[in-house]
């Protein structure tokens, strides 16, 4: 017997623009339409927030940690396959490393050719917070270094859609200074603006997604050695800690996770770095569909709440993701003493912590353009 075709959705986009609330909104607006959805999460290193966060609302998840999906082509394909075999997913949907580019010739054309009987590829899609958009195409003062915003820059010119989200964030003479410049990088996208976090502007893109077939073309030249430095740039940092024993007093873990957030960001704020990204979740020990879950996307903003816990917590876990343009040794130091500040006399163990600047992108496949 053939196997069922899944329509796999790559969903790329800037690190902070909002790319795992828009997809956690595609997959509930996909079930309620009694479609079957799997999701395929990605990062450099382990323990992500967004596998925590997909797996808080029910959605059967793969992770790919190690590399982006063009390196690790071969898990990617795994996942899905899994996904395929244990849940028969009608919808794949895919969170490439927010630093990556040059998907559509690394990922999309690969998984076009090589698994074509089982994969329709949708339209490639690069979700932009604008605020950053802006400072990327020369709208704003730039706050990231040249090199890291090359990578954003092309990660636009192989968009089928670039979707416009947080568009609340500025008023409509901005969204449209926005709108011509990114037809000026991006020409041939089809453009949506939207706010995810509240709900609004997504049913055309949605739908563009499930009807949609890919004629995305690869990106006509890149400088694999910019894109690399550009990566380099950016330090890299997972945690999870164990926050109180069970045994001591309950504490609010709402407020706990913005704090702790906050510590960080005011660390790397007088430091002088610019974060890309800093995400966390602090979840019920044992229990991960009851989570807190706060993050912020530029060293200048507080951090604020997604999701909320209902109850005070004895005993909870954190996961922390961060990503800025800062030396990796200095983000752990900024970590450790911001959980220091923030939980005072309340124990917690440090469970695993990675940091790093990601190595080298090496595709397994570059596929030129469609014949």
């Amino acid at each position: 017997m053939s196997q069922p075709t899944a329509r796999y959705v790559m969903v790329g986009g800037f690190l902070g623009a909002g790319k795992t609330t828009s997809i956690l909104r595609f997959a509930h607006w996909l079930t309620a339409r009694g479609l079957r959805v799997g999701l395929v999460t990605n990062d450099q290193g382990g323990g992500l927030v967004d596998t925590a966060l997909a797996g808080a609302h029910g959605m059967p998840v793969e992770e790919i940690v190690g590399g982006c999906f063009c390196c690790r082509f071969t898990s990617l394909v795994e996942a899905a396959e899994t996904l395929v075999r244990d849940t028969a997913p009608d919808v794949l949907i895919a969170e490439p490393v927010g630093s990556c580019t040059d998907l559509v010739a690394t990922v999309s054309l690969p998984l076009e050719r090589l698994y074509g009987d089982r994969f329709t590829v949708a339209p490639m899609s690069v979700v932009v917070d604008p605020l950053r958009a802006e400072r990327v195409l020369g709208l704003a003062a730039a706050r990231l270094s040249e090199h890291v915003s090359y990578i954003y820059r092309k990660q636009l010119e192989e968009a089928e859609i670039v979707v416009v989200n947080k568009c609340d964030l500025v008023d409509r003479s901005r969204l449209d200074r926005l709108r011509a410049a990114l037809a000026e990088v991006a020409p041939r996208a089809t453009v949506f603006e939207c706010s995810a976090r509240e709900g609004n502007g997504l049913e055309g893109w949605f739908e563009a997604l499930l009807a949609g077939r890919s004629q995305a073309t690869p990106i006509a030249a890149i400088d694999y050695d910019r894109y690399a430095l550009g990566e380099s740039l950016l330090g890299w940092l997972n945690a999870e800690v164990r926050i109180g024993n069970g045994a001591g007093p309950e504490f609010d873990g709402n407020q706990l996770l913005l704090t702790i957030l906050g510590a960080v960001r005011a660390a790397l704020e007088r430091s002088g770095h610019e974060i890309a990204h800093l995400k966390g979740t602090l979840a019920v020990d044992g229990d991960p569909y009851e989570l807190a879950a706060a993050n912020l996307v530029r060293t200048a903003d507080p951090p604020a709440l997604s999701h909320r816990l209902s109850d005070p917590l004895d005993i909870g876990r954190l996961l922390l993701n961060l990503r800025a343009e800062a030396d990796p040794d200095l983000l752990e130091r900024s970590v450790r003493e911001a959980l220091a500040a923030a939980c005072g006399d309340l124990p917690h163990e440090t469970l695993h912590v990675e940091h790093f600047r990601p190595g080298r992108p090496v595709p397994t496949h570059r596929l030129p353009a469609r014949v």
